[in-house]
């Protein structure tokens, strides 16, 4: 038993402790005080922050995330059989690669603008790969717009493929056995101007291919602008039109002789063979003096210089089924021929027709040929 005064003593001592304990944070004293140790104490509840929900980048988004270009534009594609991936394309670049969907029992009728030019079918809002890209904050929505095969084949489109040669400044022309090769640059001019003004479309060699096929509609006033050989007046005189006017052209290049750059982002190089623009054993051109396993050699070369095999055109025209085989071991879809006659759905690939331009032929004669 212990004396009341030891007990007296006992309960100051503490007191001065708890004191001092509650002075210095008092947290520690109160659990002395209440007889408990710290490790008895409760967590404290944290006091809840609020979350921030960050949305997903939508696919548009996400094109432009990847990529530090600030021409880049993301390009949305809406309507029926419309892809669900967007797809990248380039301020002031022509359109690249734009896609051509496929639905059963229809026929693709292009991108527009707008839903109301796609269900319009306005030829002049319809957008392609002879266009420049035009977007605003890195966004471009094209609209699709679809025929019925019955509606396409109804309307007998005729697609002419225009075929120069050699250009000069005289308007008295030039001498010699290849007078007629030598367009005369006012009248070249003068047939850019009249395309460019007067509703006609420019379909790509992708689009020809689908359309021969019967899978895309193409306008009835279409034309497709080509020069052989690549001759340096091509370059001094045609390509400046070219360019002053915006239309979309081929080169065929003879890549054994030349690969300049293109003159214009309106100009396509495609291949006029790399070394076959000569004559074989035969008299004939090489394209139908040798194997096709020759010839795909040849074009392989001509398809690695300028980066692409799509179509090419035949030199002096001359070809035959070895050629054709030659071609299409090679990679490549289409050729072009220099038979008169104009492109139409079912037409041979292999042996596309062309609109020649002579020397003397002016707004007028064109006018006859393509409308």
């Amino acid at each position: 038993m212990v004396a009341s005064g030891g007990r007296r003593r006992w309960r100051t001592a503490a007191i001065i402790i708890a004191a001092a304990l509650v002075a210095s944070g008092g947290g520690l004293a109160a659990y002395l005080w209440m007889g408990r140790a710290p490790a008895e104490a409760a967590t404290p509840t944290p006091t809840p922050r609020a979350s921030v929900t960050v949305p997903p980048l939508t696919p548009a988004e996400q094109l432009l995330a990847d990529t530090d270009d600030p021409l880049a534009c993301a390009v949305t594609f809406t309507g029926e059989g419309a892809p669900a991936d967007p797809q990248l394309q380039w301020q002031g670049g022509l359109y690249q690669a734009l896609p051509i969907p496929a639905l059963d029992g229809r026929v693709f009728a292009g991108w527009y603008g707008t839903a109301a030019d796609a269900a319009a079918f306005t030829v002049a809002a319809r957008v392609n790969g002879a266009d420049q890209v035009v977007c605003e904050e890195q966004r471009i929505e094209l609209f699709a717009a679809w025929k019925t095969p019955e509606q396409n084949a109804a309307e007998g489109v005729q697609v002419p493929i225009l075929m120069y040669h050699q250009f000069t400044a005289n308007p008295e022309g030039e001498s010699g056995w290849l007078r007629g090769n030598y367009a005369y640059i006012g009248d070249f001019d003068a047939h850019l101007n009249h395309i460019s003004t007067t509703g006609f479309y420019l379909p790509t060699w992708d689009e020809l291919s689908a359309f021969i096929d019967g899978r895309l509609s193409l306008p009835a006033r279409s034309v497709i602008i080509t020069d052989d050989d690549a001759d340096q007046t091509w370059f001094d005189l045609a390509a400046p039109v070219v360019e002053k006017h915006k239309l979309l052209a081929t080169s065929f290049m003879v890549t054994a002789y030349r690969s300049d750059p293109p003159p214009s982002i309106h100009v396509l190089r495609r291949s006029h063979t790399h070394d076959m623009h000569q004559a074989g054993a035969n008299g004939d051109g090489l394209m139908v003096n040798w194997t096709a396993d020759q010839i795909a050699a040849d074009l392989n070369l001509s398809g690695d210089t300028l980066g692409v095999r799509e179509v090419i055109a035949y030199p002096f025209g001359h070809y035959n089924d070895t050629a054709k085989e030659g071609v299409l071991k090679a990679g490549y879809e289409m050729a072009r021929t220099i038979e008169p006659g104009t492109v139409r759905i079912g037409t041979d690939k292999l042996a596309l027709p062309v609109v020649r331009i002579d020397y003397g032929m002016g707004v007028d004669a064109l006018i006859s040929r393509i409308g």
